[in-house]
């Protein structure tokens, strides 16, 4: 599980810096640079084509240079691009430097993505694949606790978050095993007719889910929320996400079918509106703590599909395709729903996810479970249902 461990520094960097340590940062730039919400929203949706891009991206660099040296190589620009959103004031280059950090961001994804289910056929668990992605609520605490108290300094939170995505690169670089290309068959190919409906439910998560994270402090200004309940409801968040294994390694290793898929995804819903219910302090931190404890357990139980539903061979650009749903969806949400809060108010961003994220529910509770038997290496655990089935041959 140490190995474990280090490579989830991938989805801290990637995910928990990169791309949601921005929703802390937006009240600030927002206040400085005099954005709107549609301006702000923008620069997230920014981040989701850069996201887009570094997701077709990925199938040729993992092909040419290898899954560990793809992932090393997107925590370095990573870092980098972090560093460079302090450059400067101006909005093009600011675009850019968000663009740049979701490209290096999904190829960190995508290559960590393939390398934990790896882990996880050794392992005979979903728990690789659950820490992974829960090393997104430790970026999120890092930000907790450096962005806020900087208050209006926001160059220097990026200098702050760009210094902690390099550290991150230094800690995981060994995690990336490079002797773990040689057991996998180039090529492949993607298999996304199997998963139609979970394909579906992604789309609409990843379209919700987004402008929760992303205008969440938005929301609290708007309440004027002091800065340390800010940094309580945001560190309970990261830390609710760091203890979702705990809670969704066992469903989504042992429920059939997409059942832990659906039950992620209406805990996600009722955690958004729950924000909505009341302005209190209270409420509002046990909706960040049910959506902090679910919205990572998301991609996880999908890989954990695609793992189950697809040959070795093609995991990589099966995930491929997949992350490019989830980008195309990261786009147009926060834009969209940035549109809809300068026309309302920021609540209306809470209403958004809990809206599409409870829809994804319902698309993915009507999936059919899919059998497909495949020969296993004789003492290899089958993989069934998008499950890992350690049943002893």
């Amino acid at each position: 599980m140490r190995t474990s461990a280090r490579l989830a520094l991938g989805t801290a960097s990637a995910l928990g810096l990169a791309r949601f340590a921005y929703g802390l940062l937006l009240p600030a730039m927002s206040a400085d640079l005099g954005w709107s919400l549609t301006e702000a929203g923008t620069v997230s949706a920014a981040n989701g084509l850069g996201y887009l891009l570094g997701a077709l991206a990925t199938g040729p660099v993992v092909r040419r240079l290898g899954t560990a040296t793809a992932f090393r190589l997107g925590m370095i620009l990573t870092a980098t691009a972090l560093a460079a959103a302090a450059t400067s004031s101006a909005y093009p280059v600011l675009l850019i430097a968000r663009a740049a950090a979701g490209a290096a961001g999904a190829v960190v994804f995508i290559a960590g993505g393939v390398i934990a289910s790896r882990l996880a056929v050794r392992t005979a668990s979903a728990a690789p694949i659950t820490i992974y992605f829960a090393g997104t609520g430790l970026g999120i605490v890092v930000s907790a606790a450096a962005v806020p108290p900087l208050g209006q300094h926001w160059r220097v939170a990026w200098v702050v978050l760009g210094l902690a995505a390099g550290l991150a690169t230094l800690v995981s670089w060994t995690a990336a095993r490079t002797d773990e290309d040689a057991a996998v068959v180039p090529g492949g190919r993607a298999r996304v007719r199997p998963l139609a409906r979970t394909a579906v439910a992604y789309l609409l998560f990843a379209a919700g889910y987004i402008t929760y994270i992303t205008f969440l402090s938005a929301h609290l200004a708007d309440q004027h929320a002091p800065v340390a309940q800010v940094v309580l409801i945001w560190t309970a968040l990261g830390l609710a996400v760091v203890a979702a294994p705990v809670l969704w390694s066992r469903p989504i290793t042992d429920w059939p079918g997409t059942r832990a898929l659906a039950a992620l995804l209406g805990a996600l819903s009722v955690g958004a509106a729950l924000a909505l219910a009341a302005p209190w302090p209270p409420v509002i931190l046990a909706s960040a703590i049910i959506y902090g404890a679910t919205f990572m357990g998301v991609p996880a139980a999908v890989t954990a599909l695609i793992k189950g539903g697809t040959p070795p061979a093609d995991w990589t650009r099966t995930l491929s395709v997949f992350t490019m749903l989830f980008a195309a969806g990261q786009t147009v949400g926060p834009w969209v729903a940035g549109v809809l809060a300068d026309g309302t108010s920021a609540a209306a961003t809470l209403a958004w996810t809990a809206i599409l994220c409870g829809t994804a529910a319902v698309v993915a509770a009507t999936a059919r479970p899919r059998r497909r038997a495949r020969a296993t290496p004789a003492g290899a655990p089958a993989l069934r249902d998008g499950t890992l089935d350690a049943t002893p041959r």
